[in-house]
């Protein structure tokens, strides 16, 4: 037995210095880096560009501080690929609601890539109390015109929510003074960027010290931008049809209360989850508008769903 036990162990020996010497012949060198990473899946360093903005405003890059800072949110981003092709397929359905209102209000393009990064493009609930695409506050949301409470939620109304947003983002502007701080001041609040300015001395976004959510803000905003607006060059493939494409609508004026949206829904030829599924902000299967509001239910037009 002892005699098996020491050919077994050299024969473990001698495969063990087999492998080692196997594995430094075959370690990439530099002279043959480029033909070893030639495999079926490879994660490669990015170049970022090197002449970035936010809202017509130059990210400072050649500071190393913030071309790490932008580096790394490139790197996170593009190599998360299922939550980078959902980004697409949903940025083709919300965009072309979400672009007409910034427009409207004069609010840069830029900013529906801030919806992006706060919901990513869902209706995202916060542990704060954040609602909607644009994770509007209660208070935020009531302020300008929201109604907010158990039977209507306005902040899951895009075309609202994004009103509201594009009102404090140009407020943020006029009271910090650049595109960038109100976007800051979007994630922090305007007083909590104001105070930070005036305690460190400066003026910029690029030279504040902030804290790890505020700090990134910014760089995922722009980081979001570069790789939705160039697909191919950060390794997305996909066709059109891929993409996630608005139902259309029309709408319904209602200026009652609604006893039972399933019976409701079934007048229009759909469902209750259909109904609600395009008036995310009737918050109950009723409605009860004792103050005979003018609301607007969207209807989806007949032929885009399959009903029994």
């Amino acid at each position: 037995m002892k005699i098996i036990q020491k050919g077994l162990a050299f024969v473990g020996l001698l495969s063990l210095c087999a492998l080692f010497i196997y594995a430094l012949q075959d370690a990439p060198t530099d002279e043959n880096f480029e033909t070893k990473l030639i495999n079926d899946y490879n994660v490669y360093a990015l170049q970022v560009p090197e002449d970035l903005h936010f809202a017509g405003e130059r990210m400072p890059l050649e500071n190393p501080d913030i071309l790490e800072r932008m580096d790394r949110e490139l790197l996170v981003n593009t190599y998360w690929q299922s939550n980078g092709l959902l980004m697409f397929k949903r940025a083709k359905k919300y965009f072309s609601i979400i672009e007409p209102i910034l427009a409207k209000y004069g609010v840069p393009d830029d900013f529906k890539y801030l919806a992006v990064i706060e919901s990513g493009l869902t209706n995202a609930v916060s542990p704060a109390g954040a609602r909607g695409v644009w994770q509007i506050m209660p208070a935020t949301g009531r302020e300008n015109g929201l109604e907010v409470n158990k039977n209507v939620d306005e902040r899951y109304n895009l075309e609202k929510s994004t009103e509201v947003a594009c009102k404090y983002l140009l407020e943020a502007k006029d009271k910090l003074g650049s595109w960038t701080l109100a976007a800051a001041a979007y994630n922090a609040g305007n007083t909590g960027v104001s105070r930070r300015l005036k305690e460190q001395g400066v003026s910029e976004y690029y030279d504040l010290l902030l804290g790890e959510e505020t700090g990134r803000y910014l760089f995922r905003i722009v980081a979001l931008k570069e790789i939705l607006s160039n697909p191919k060059k950060y390794g997305f493939n996909f066709r059109d049809k891929d993409l996630y494409a608005n139902v259309p609508t029309y709408k319904i004026e209602v200026d009652t209360a609604v006893a039972d949206f399933t019976q409701f829904a079934q007048r229009f030829g759909i469902n209750y989850k259909i109904l609600k599924l395009h008036n995310p902000w009737l918050r109950e299967p009723h409605l009860n508008n004792k103050s005979r509001k003018q609301y607007y239910v969207e209807i989806p037009k007949e032929g885009y769903y399959s009903i029994n």
